[in-house]
């Protein structure tokens, strides 16, 4: 799992530099959303092409935490890269997607974080499995649950869609290239969602897991509070990725990789600190996202062939 960040951060820099000219572009458009994964393509974008031709756009909602603008601006202002806040609530309002979930009659977050966690926990046990995994196919057999949780995908997935319509609009009116900020470990499990944040014109981190980017932060020299913090996808106050997903990020990379290289479930359980059960839930996990990762299926016709 260790990398050579000089050797890595000069190949992504490379790619950046041939995949502007080659789109013809002349700039770059990310959102950044005041985690580690943002915070890196950022820096690595600045290194690439100066700062001068970066534009990172900080979209707060509703129920974003007011941590993540901060700690946003703190990697934007470090690296001298132009921004712009658009605020997504007054949209997100006007389509409906706060009843879905109505948490604002709560009051204080501290409150809202504390009914989600609580509320998340009852759904998981009721259902048998965490409400991500749940959702990465269809909720057909999920009997009582299928609502609730139905309400819930729409919720949080179209928060993060848009985000994307938002950095296409932006994009698009300025000739800028739209940079994702996804990592092979969300890739592989399906923590992330189709036509939202799997959505861009080019992604730098998605050959590398969450652990090999924290080292790539750390060559970059990313805020070490940045780097420390909690991953979340800040849709739904009081859940951070780890919760989500139900396994730590240095046992997802670690079973994710030998997966990945044909290990089979007994031999990972045999040979690393982790109960088979975890191992088998993030198994299934790639196994239920696998249409995440491709384009969207369409029948093979027999069509007739051409005259010769």
């Amino acid at each position: 799992m260790d990398i050579n960040p000089s050797e890595v951060t000069a190949e992504i820099e490379s790619f950046i530099r041939v995949k502007l000219d080659e789109f013809q572009r002349e700039g770059v458009l990310l959102g950044m959303s005041g985690g580690l994964d943002s915070a890196v393509v950022c820096a690595l974008l600045s290194r690439a092409i100066g700062p001068e031709k970066v534009l990172a756009l900080i979209m707060p909602e509703r129920d974003s935490s007011p941590q993540s603008k901060a700690d946003a601006l703190l990697e934007i202002k470090r690296l001298g890269v132009a921004y712009r806040e658009i605020k997504l609530t007054p949209i997100l309002e006007a389509i409906g997607i706060y009843k879905l979930v109505p948490l604002h009659f709560l009051g204080l977050r501290q409150i809202k974080e504390s009914v989600v966690q609580q509320q998340h926990r009852r759904l998981a046990a009721e259902v048998g499995e965490l409400p991500l995994r749940a959702g990465l196919l269809g909720t057909r057999d999920l009997g009582s649950h299928k609502q609730v949780l139905n309400a819930g995908y729409a919720f949080a997935h179209s928060k993060h869609r848009l985000r994307m319509v938002m950095e296409y609009y932006v994009a698009e009116q300025e000739n800028r290239l739209v940079v994702g900020t996804t990592n092979k470990s969300e890739v592989m499990v399906g923590s992330l969602v189709k036509w939202g944040d799997n959505v861009a014109d080019i992604e730098l981190i998605t050959t590398l897991y969450k652990t090999q980017v924290r080292q790539l932060a750390a060559y970059l020299g990313i805020t070490q509070k940045i780097i420390d913090k909690p991953p979340t996808a800040d849709l739904l106050p009081g859940i951070v990725d780890e919760q989500a997903l139900g396994v730590d990020y240095a046992s997802l990379d670690a079973i994710l990789w030998r997966l990945e290289h044909g290990w089979e479930p007994a031999r990972i359980a045999a040979g690393y600190p982790v109960d088979i059960q975890t191992i088998l839930h993030v198994q299934e996990m790639v196994r239920r996202s696998r249409h995440m990762r491709e384009l969207p299926p369409h029948p093979e016709l027999s069509l007739p062939l051409p005259p010769v």
